[in-house]
């Protein structure tokens, strides 16, 4: 079961999903807060493609290319929606007031990377007019969760994976509203974990990997609930990881001398590394 708590959210937030002016207290003010934050993020570029090659299986290989520009007359709309996708990360509340993200165990019958732990998403469509539209409309088709019910509040920086991968920022307001409904042929397990967790020490550890002669950090976390022990890795912590930053304004706690894979790359792309 996903921890549930009746909470409102204010009155910036969108009133198809139940946002009500004047209705802010006690646990109200961390989704206000949220909101507000996050509203001048600046969203991603669209007119900018990465040439790649991933293979996502401990998310080690990427060979990385010069990106390319494309001028706006050139822009290919379904070239982009081929190499693009995202995820959400849908944040509520707990009986605790603490943020809490949900997360999916995916499928063992999915001949790619069963059983792993995953944000809801995938793909863009070409139904989908934005990233947005993308991980709410695979949100629903893995979790049965109304887009209604969700108020999307930034796009962040996007990651590298077999696409350039979008994270879709949505606050879940009236928890007690989501009745899951799992597509058992992507998805095995529903769960939800603490935000927060993902910039502490506990339950975190850290392995040293290779790639093209590069070392860098592959970030793991160990959670266990009633629903089962799950391991959490690879993009979607790394995911997890800057979310957490940006949201509570400060770095983890956890050190370690190694870029992730992530800052990796994107040093590598700004010819940067010493």
């Amino acid at each position: 079961m996903i921890n549930r708590a009746c909470i409102t959210v204010p009155s910036t937030c969108m009133e198809n999903a139940g946002f009500k002016k004047g209705m802010f207290c006690g646990s109200q003010l961390t989704l206000q807060k949220i909101a507000e934050q996050l509203q001048f993020l600046t969203p991603p570029r669209v007119n900018t493609m990465e040439v790649e090659h991933f293979d996502d299986n401990i998310g080690s290989k990427l060979e990385i290319m010069e990106s390319v520009a494309v001028e706006n007359d050139e822009f290919c709309l379904e070239n982009w929606r081929k190499k693009r996708a995202a995820v959400l990360i849908c944040l509520f509340e707990g009986n605790e007031r603490e943020l809490r993200v949900i997360l999916t165990k995916r499928s063992m019958k999915l001949s790619s990377h069963p059983g792993d732990v995953a944000l809801p998403g995938g793909k863009m469509e070409e139904g989908d007019v934005d990233d947005s539209a993308t991980a709410l409309r695979e949100a629903m088709e893995e979790i049965g969760l109304d887009p209604h019910l969700v108020q999307v509040v930034a796009n962040l920086e996007p990651f590298i994976s077999q696409l350039k991968v979008v994270p879709v920022v949505g606050l879940l307001a009236r928890v007690e509203d989501f009745k899951p409904v799992l597509n058992t042929d992507e998805v095995d397990t529903l769960f939800d974990v603490p935000l927060e967790m993902f910039l502490k020490e506990e339950n975190h550890r850290w392995e040293e990997k290779e790639w093209m002669g590069w070392n860098y950090c592959l970030h793991l976390f160990d959670f266990e609930s009633e629903k089962g022990v799950f391991l959490i890795w690879g993009l979607t912590a790394s995911i997890l990881i800057e979310t957490a930053s940006v949201i509570y304004q400060r770095s983890p706690s956890f050190e370690h001398h190694l870029r992730d894979f992530q800052q990796l790359q994107k040093a590598l792309n700004n010819n940067s590394i010493a």
